[in-house]
């Protein structure tokens, strides 16, 4: 598999914190990543913040399948389940393939 094909798709989610919640999704996407650490199909895992109250998840994956994996993972289980209580709207999932890729080495 050549380098770039362990990115080739992905998912971005963007999240509208509710006001006051704003610590709280970041502690919740800082605890995250030990969940994804066990996901081998899950190759790149960022969780940003956009701004104040805006925050999101950019991860990426070698196949349709591993992708799948991670959208019925428990980290997808625990963001919505946690949304009512952290989000003022649904996160909004975007699937993408990737076009071109810089990776280290």
């Amino acid at each position: 598999m050549k380098n770039e094909n362990i990115a080739k798709l992905g998912l971005l989610v963007r999240l509208q914190s509710k006001p006051g919640k704003e610590t709280e999704v970041e502690n919740f996407l800082r605890s995250g990543l030990s969940i994804v650490q066990a996901e081998p199909g899950t190759t790149v895992w960022f969780a940003i913040r956009l701004g104040t109250s805006t925050f999101g998840i950019f991860d990426t994956f070698p196949d349709e399948a591993s992708r799948q994996q991670h959208l019925t993972g428990k980290v997808a289980e625990a963001l919505f389940a946690q949304a009512p209580e952290l989000f003022s709207q649904p996160p909004v999932v975007e699937m993408f393939e990737s076009l071109a890729v810089k990776l280290p080495v």
